[in-house]
């Protein structure tokens, strides 16, 4: 008797042997072979994979650029003249309004002089009198009465230089704002090189900021933003009011400038502001994840999932988000897009979707 079939008829007697011994243990091994020996391609799950259903959203169509905060109004006060300081009339760091005196710079010289030229005054006021009744009686010719009369408006001009040069001793606020550090201290001799202090308003705030040039026709005096500094809670919003005449040959881009209420002077100047421009707003785009999305020579394409088989999408795309981009034609709303494994499928292929949010 050969091998085989002594092997054979060995398996027989004990399949036997548990039938007689177990009828109920020999039913779970009939029908546990069974299920072993059944092929498995006999049962078809598809490649698991994940999607969506797509529906209409809102989305803005915007730029992210960055800018700077800077003050509606700053200036570096200076004096105009030379001198000592007498008195500062202002505390750091406190609000002041259009005209307040700041600094006082001595002014003994000029009050003196002023007072010798308002006496030299007089006397040319009294001298060109009598020179005009002279005259009327033809007791003195034309020129002598003009000679007097010239003398007479010529210190007139010169009191009102020193009134202006007087004037320029004390130092005002020329606009409502807060004052900075100052940079001087009292009995100090001031120069017009030197800073005294720094004054700025700051409600409204300005936000500086530049976007790229094909951009341009797009921005417009009048467009609203929104940005964000560290300062902030919440983003704020600001207008454009003005815009560059010229594009930056350097960078390529359009300087413009918005307006934003600070009434809280919580933005402060020089800080660092994310701006967003936003263009306009689709009620109804069609957004897809950007894994979804797969570029092609010519164009792009996306994998649809119809009655659980893969299907190939030609689409055009129009603007991208951080996560998303819009198609702009080739799909419709509640078409279901394949957002993962999409290595392993093809056209034809048949899938286990799970929808995802």
């Amino acid at each position: 008797m050969s091998k085989p079939l002594k092997i054979g008829l060995i398996a027989a007697i004990g399949a036997l042997i548990v039938y007689l011994i177990n009828p109920t243990l020999w039913g779970l091994l009939a029908d546990n072979s069974s299920s072993a020996i059944t092929p498995a391609g006999n049962q078809s799950i598809g490649i698991p994979v994940s999607g969506i259903v797509l529906t209409p959203q809102k989305i803005d169509n915007k730029i992210s650029v960055t800018g700077s905060v800077v003050a509606n109004e700053s200036v570096e006060l200076k004096s105009e003249i030379s001198g000592l300081v007498e008195t500062i009339h202002f505390k750091e760091g406190t609000e002041v309004r259009k005209g307040d005196l700041l600094v006082s710079i001595d002014d003994d010289e000029i009050l003196a002089q002023l007072e010798k030229m308002r006496y030299t005054q007089k006397l040319m006021q009294e001298r060109e009198l009598r020179e005009r009744l002279l005259l009327e009686k033809e007791a003195i010719s034309q020129e002598e009465y003009d000679i007097a009369l010239t003398e007479m408006n010529t210190v007139v001009s010169d009191i009102k230089i020193l009134q202006s040069q007087y004037e320029k001793t004390k130092i005002r606020a020329p606009f409502d704002g807060t004052v900075g550090l100052r940079y001087i201290s009292n009995g100090s001799y001031l120069t017009p090189n030197e800073i005294i202090v720094s004054l700025y308003s700051i409600d409204p705030a300005k936000i500086d900021f530049a976007v790229p040039e094909k951009y341009s026709r797009e921005v417009n005096i009048g467009d609203e933003i929104r940005f964000t500094t560290d300062a902030l809670d919440k983003p704020g919003i600001g207008q454009i009011y003005a815009v560059e005449p010229k594009v930056d040959k350097e960078t390529r881009t359009l300087r413009m400038r918005a307006i934003s209420p600070n009434p809280n002077r919580t933005l402060l100047p020089g800080q660092f502001a994310r701006v967003e421009l936003i263009f306009s707003t689709m009620e109804d785009a069609l957004m897809v994840p950007t894994e979804a999305v797969i570029p092609e020579l010519g164009g792009h394409k996306v994998f649809v999932s119809r009655n659980q088989v893969v299907e190939s999408q030609q689409i055009q795309v129009g603007i991208r988000t951080e996560s998303q981009v819009q198609v702009v034609s080739g799909l419709q709303p509640k078409d279901t897009i394949i957002t993962s494994g999409i290595l392993q499928i093809r056209p034809g292929s048949e899938i286990n979707l799970t929808l995802t949010e």
